[in-house]
C-alpha cells in the first residue's frame, strides 16, 4: 500500500488491466483500506491511499491518479464535497470517481452521481464487483483522454463546459484566445459563465452561435453536441472581423507565420506557450521572432510587443 509520500511501485501486467494504473482510495476505515488495497495488488494496479478528503486532494494534485476510490461518508471534508473540488480543478476533473458508501437509499446516490461521480459501490466492497466497475470506467478515461491529446494536438478552439458554464476542458488554442480576451478571471470570467449557463438552458442544437458579449475582444461560440447529462462541446471563434493576426500581417508586412508568433506576443505569452499553440517547438517560434526582429526594426520582444500592440489599436 502507498502513502502519499511514496512513490508508485514497479508497473504489473495482467489480462485485465495496462501497466502502471494508479488509484487513489481515499476512506478513513482501515479495514476497507486493507480489502481494496490487497485487490487492487492482486489485479496488478499501484494504490495510493488518503485517510480524509484533503488528504486526497494534495495527493490528487500532486501524483494525477488514473481513478479515485471514494468514501462518501467521512469526517472533516466528506467526499461530496470533496468530489465537488476534484471536478472544479480543470487539471482533475477528468479524472473518474468511484464512490464507496454504506447509504444505499437514492437521495445519497443521486447526491454522489450529481458531485461528478461515475458510480457507486455500496459496502461492504466486493473485490470482483469492484474490479469490473474500474476496468469499464478506466477504459472510458483512456479513450476520453485519447479523444482530448488528438483534438489539442489539431490547433482547434474547442471546449467542455457543464450546464453552468464553467469549463472543464479546453484545447491550448482555446485557453489561449480567451486570454487575449481577458475571460479567464475576475468579472469577465463570470458573465461569460453566466452568459452560457442561460444560453445552454435553451437547449441550443448544433451550429447554434451565442456571441460573448462585454470581453476585450469580440468572441464567440458555436455549439457542437451535448456530451451526457452536464456536459457539452464548444467551439470557440473570433466574431470580430479579421484576426488580429491578419492585421499584423497587413501592417506590418510578416508572413502569417511571423504574424502569428507577434500577435501571441503581445498578449503575453512565452515561446513555449506559444509552440504549444502553433504546434510548433520554441525552438521554431524563437527563428520566427528573430524575422519579426529584422523586419520591424527592433532587437527585443517588449518593443516588438509595444508595435503590435499599437497597430492593433490604433485608437488607443
Amino acid at each position: 500500500m502507498n502513502t502519499c509520500d511514496d512513490t508508485a511501485s514497479p508497473a504489473r501486467t495482467t489480462a485485465d488491466t495496462h501497466t502502471g494504473d494508479i488509484v487513489l482510495v481515499v476512506d478513513d476505515s482501515p479495514d476497507t483500506l486493507s480489502l481494496i488495497n490487497d485487490t487492487l495488488e492482486q489485479a496488478g494496479i499501484d494504490a495510493l491511499v488518503a485517510l480524509d478528503g484533503s488528504q486526497a486532494l494534495n495527493i490528487a494534485r500532486r501524483l494525477r491518479p488514473d481513478m479515485i476510490l471514494l468514501d462518501a461518508v467521512m469526517p472533516g471534508l466528506d467526499g461530496f464535497e470533496t468530489c465537488k473540488l476534484l471536478k472544479a480543478d480543470p487539471e482533475l476533473a477528468s479524472i473518474p470517481v468511484i464512490f464507496m458508501t454504506g447509504l444505499t437509499d437514492s437521495e445519497n446516490i443521486v447526491r454522489g452521481l450529481e458531485s461528478g461521480g461515475v458510480d457507486y459501490l455500496t459496502k461492504p466492497i466486493q473485490p470482483n464487483e469492484l474490479l469490473a466497475r474500474m476496468k469499464v470506467h478506466l477504459n472510458n478515461a483512456r479513450l476520453t483522454s485519447s479523444a482530448h491529446q488528438a483534438l489539442d494536438s489539431t490547433g482547434q478552439f474547442l471546449c467542455t463546459v457543464d450546464a453552468a458554464g464553467r469549463m472543464h476542458w479546453a484545447t491550448p488554442q482555446t485557453y489561449a484566445l480567451l486570454s487575449s480576451a481577458d475571460a479567464m478571471e475576475g468579472i469577465l470570467q463570470r458573465k461569460m459563465e453566466a452568459d452560457l449557463q442561460m444560453w445552454l438552458s435553451r437547449s441550443p442544437g448544433a451550429g447554434h452561435r451565442l456571441k460573448l458579449e462585454g470581453l476585450q475582444k469580440p468572441l464567440a461560440v458555436v455549439f457542437i453536441e451535448q456530451r451526457d447529462s452536464s456536459t457539452y462541446l464548444l467551439k470557440l471563434v473570433d466574431d470580430g472581423g479579421p484576426a488580429g493576426e491578419d492585421i499584423l500581417r497587413e501592417k506590418l508586412s510578416l508572413t502569417k507565420r511571423e504574424s502569428e508568433v507577434l500577435f501571441w506576443i503581445a498578449n503575453g505569452k512565452t515561446n513555449r506557450e506559444i509552440g504549444e499553440i502553433l504546434d510548433v517547438s520554441p525552438r521554431t517560434v524563437n527563428k520566427h521572432l528573430e524575422g519579426v526582429f529584422s523586419k520591424l526594426g527592433v532587437e527585443n520582444r517588449t518593443a516588438a510587443a509595444g508595435i503590435a500592440i499599437r497597430a492593433l489599436n490604433p485608437d488607443s
